[in-house]
């Protein structure tokens, strides 16, 4: 590579050990280490990483041994370095720039096409660009893997100029860039214009990544609902929503709990579009005048994507919504779904007891399975037996027995509770407590010496209480089963690139129930490429959380409403919903509007925050 192309592909100045860029953290190469280009890999990383003598003499004893693995591998297995440092060190060996990370946004669209993304990701290959001289540059894991790079040069045509990189950071480089040269959705309606309306596919029976297979012989209407799925993934999207109207059709996203438009297919096209999603979840598109439920397996740039889909016939026509499911998320820990430190200390005290019924309420969509699974990741231990019903199973979690409901097979959640017993459990998680029956097992369950978690459909706390007496619950058994109930709904957080301070209005502070004058700075986000100009990205949760003691069991006792309930629990430590977000307002984490979005008009007064 030219001295004058070096420049613009290499990484910005790696100085602070903490810039998250900073792969390679003991004194990574530079141009001041060119007199070891062509050293051994064992003289390169004693200079480059301080290793001493007799690190480098046991790796190579162990390389005679093994009969010849590289050195680097065995010092990495010895865990003297790591992977990126040895490639690093490599890098150095070889002449050649070695890069932290990678920008896919600058990477032509041609060059993208060029090389096949199976083939990209198999190798770890991703091309970059073309030098001043015209020569393509390749970033690659191995620059010793001749044969693949004999092929690649084939494939292209081309003779190429090599840079090594992280083989995450190539294939996070290639999942960026095929997604970004397939064509979304808004492009894939024009398509529509040029192809058949008649043309639906074959039905998917395996999860095929959509970034393998969008091309540009797939019929369009084929193309449309792929770059659906590949745009709602990419965007962050919960769910998808495909709406007839009576001249036109509607896609919508949900994102971070908001719908938002994303295109208007034409009208005469409606119903080639459903059909396809039907096939893809194995409906019967034959059947128009019942309601149905299927499910479809993809995968988008290499993430597995599981997707409810449900159809309900309307007056003008079928209307679809899929609920996306990506199951290559990583759960989030307990201490990072936004307990304050007092709703943590308790929760995780509740979560430790040996038996009892902690319920997590609220709407649908407000994250309380997401919460569940936090908890039982929490205790999740080898001397535990932790079983699970759910409906669906939305995460595997290592070492606990999942089982999903089949109500076409009669295993209901009472039938499945009921079966737990008989499996000598620890702890039991009930998805959801939806009738009389499975209240009454679970109740059982953890008077009998259990810890059973659930959920239940209420708008905060002490109105749990009200829904399992209103089940046919007795009050006594309420009182001495419960131990805590914790309320809960999500809010969208503060875009951190766009994030800005502005001085709220007396009407703006007074409507989240802080008096005037207390809060002279509260943030926003102003909107930007990375939210999609929302001012918003991701989200994070409120809650309300409920201890069960003795003054609150007298009060379930005598049968009195939610409201005595919610005020008893409130002299003694209970922080609402509303409070809890208007702390996280303060805090900078959400904004007044999202808080007042999400939450019922509140009895709190001014003077919570005086």
């Amino acid at each position: 590579m030219t001295e004058t192309t070096k420049p613009a592909l290499s990484s910005p100045p790696l100085e602070d050990p903490s810039d998250p860029r900073v792969l390679v953290p003991r004194a990574p190469p530079t141009t001041s280490h060119r007199h070891l280009v062509g050293r051994p890999i064992g003289e390169i990383c004693a200079e480059l990483y301080q290793l001493s003598a007799t690190h480098i003499g046991d790796a190579l004893d162990a390389q005679a041994q093994k009969g010849g693995p590289r050195l680097g591998e065995i010092l990495v297995d010895k865990k003297h370095l790591s992977d990126r440092e040895v490639l690093a060190a490599l890098a150095v060996q070889l002449d050649l720039p070695f890069l932290s990370e990678l920008h896919p946004d600058a990477i032509p669209d041609d060059l993208v096409r060029a090389v096949p993304i199976g083939f990209a990701k198999q190798n770890h290959v991703v091309t970059l660009g073309r030098s001043d001289d015209g020569i393509i540059v390749v970033a690659c894991a191995d620059p010793l893997d001749t044969s693949t790079l004999d092929e690649l040069r084939i494939l292209l045509k081309s003779e190429l100029e090599l840079v090594v990189a992280p083989p995450d950071v190539i294939l996070l480089a290639i999942n960026s860039a095929y997604d970004r040269a397939t064509a979304k959705a808004e492009h894939a309606v024009a398509d529509l214009e040029e192809g058949p309306a008649t043309e639906i596919g074959e039905e998917i029976n395996e999860p095929l990544d959509l970034l393998d297979v969008q091309g540009d012989d797939e019929a369009p209407i084929i193309r449309l609902v792929n770059s659906l799925f590949s745009q709602a993934v990419k965007e962050r999207a919960s769910d998808i929503h495909i709406e007839p109207f009576e001249t036109s059709m509607l896609v919508r996203f949900r994102v971070d709990g908001v719908l938002h438009e994303i295109i208007k297919p034409p009208k005469r096209f409606q119903n080639t579009i459903i059909s396809r999603v039907k096939i893809m979840a194995g409906l019967n598109i034959a059947e128009k005048r019942l309601p149905q439920d299927g499910r479809i397996r993809l995968k988008v740039a290499g993430r597995d994507i599981d997707v409810r889909v449900s159809t309900v016939p309307t007056t003008y026509g079928e209307r679809i919504v899929m609920r996306l499911l990506d199951r290559s998320s990583v759960l989030r820990d307990l201490d990072t779904i936004g307990f304050s430190p007092r709703n943590y200390a308790v929760m995780t005290s509740l979560i430790n007891k040996s038996h009892g019924i902690i319920l997590v309420t609220g709407p649908t969509g407000s994250g309380k399975t997401s919460t569940l699974y936090a908890c039982l990741a929490k205790i999740n231990s080898p001397d535990l037996n932790i079983l699970t019903i759910e409906d669906p199973v939305e995460y595997q979690l290592k070492g606990i027995g999942q089982v999903q409901v089949q109500p076409k097979i009669n295993l209901t959640f009472a039938n499945g509770l009921r079966s737990f017993l008989r499996q000598d459990p620890d702890v039991i998680m009930v998805g959801e407590i939806r009738d009389r029956e499975t209240a009454e097992i679970a109740i059982q369950a953890s008077l009998t010496g259990h810890l059973v978690l659930s959920t239940v459909h209420t708008n905060d706390a002490p109105s749990a209480v009200t829904r399992l007496v209103d089940m046919g619950i007795e009050p006594f058994l309420i009182a001495s089963s419960l131990i805590g109930v914790l309320a809960q709904r999500l809010v969208r957080t503060i875009c951190p690139r766009c994030r800005m301070e502005y001085a709220p209005t007396a009407e703006e502070l007074r409507g989240i129930g802080v008096e005037p004058g207390k809060a002279k700075t509260l943030w926003k986000g102003k909107g930007c490429a990375t939210c999609q100009n929302t001012g918003y990205q991701g989200r994070t949760g409120i809650y309300e959380l409920m201890l069960i003691d003795d003054e609150v069991r007298r009060l379930i006792l005598a049968r009195v409403d939610a409201n005595s309930i919610k005020s008893k629990a409130r002299e003694h430590g209970m922080i609402t919903l509303q409070v809890d977000g208007v702390e996280k307002v303060l805090a900078g984490v959400t904004t007044a509007e999202e808080v007042s979005r999400v939450t019922q008009e509140d009895s709190m007064s001014l003077e919570a925050f005086g």
